[in-house]
């Protein structure tokens, strides 16, 4: 049976110190990408019969060096778009918004190139890819992968199982892991999660 393989991308600068990082393309760090490079067993006998990636460097590079050859760039996999947020972490944040939750809060508008996103417009692009994924998955001719970012694929977890986009709290990922969404009995559920070979 064909499954949805969830993978985030390997450290970043930026992840490593808790920096909301969502379209400022940051690199792997070195140990990212030894993460990256880790995942390549897991994925050396499976040929998945879709791969999507984020369009940020850090998601391709992981792609790439997981050994997972032919991936698409899909716009919809970018991370939140934390806005006035964007490199900021969630410490700075609270010393002034003592109990702020990205998941319950949102953003304020950045500049030109940060406006913004909140939890919905996160799940109605974790829904597209999510349509997109589901017409490969129904023909079973292979896995689908998508290498991504923690939140968005958060919410896309959230989405996948039927709940919310701000559900996504609920799910912890780590950098340079896999996690599979499956069904049971015709249902969606969780197969996999934060899984290093």
């Amino acid at each position: 049976m064909s499954e949805l393989l969830l993978v985030r991308h390997g450290e970043t600068a930026w992840s490593a110190n808790g920096r909301h990082t969502g379209l400022t393309d940051v690199p792997l760090t070195a140990r990212g990408a030894d993460e990256a490079l880790s995942l390549a067993p897991y994925f050396r006998d499976r040929h998945p019969a879709l791969v999507l990636t984020s369009p940020l460097s850090r998601a391709v590079a992981t792609a790439e060096l997981a050994g997972l050859t032919g991936g698409v760039p899909e716009p919809d996999l970018h991370e939140w778009d934390y806005g006035g947020y964007e490199g900021i972490t969630t410490a700075e944040i609270q010393r002034t918004r003592p109990d702020w939750s990205l998941w319950t809060d949102g953003v304020p508008p950045g500049d030109a190139a940060h406006p913004g996103e909140n939890a919905a417009q996160v799940g109605a692009r974790a829904d597209r890819v999510l349509d997109r994924a589901a017409e490969v998955l129904r023909a079973d001719k292979g896995d689908v992968v998508l290498v991504a970012h923690g939140h968005f694929l958060r919410v896309l977890t959230a989405r996948y199982l039927g709940l919310p986009p701000e559900a996504g709290r609920l799910f912890l990922l780590r950098t340079g892991t896999v996690s599979e969404l499956s069904t049971e009995h015709g249902l969606p559920v969780i197969a996999g999660w934060n899984t290093r070979p």
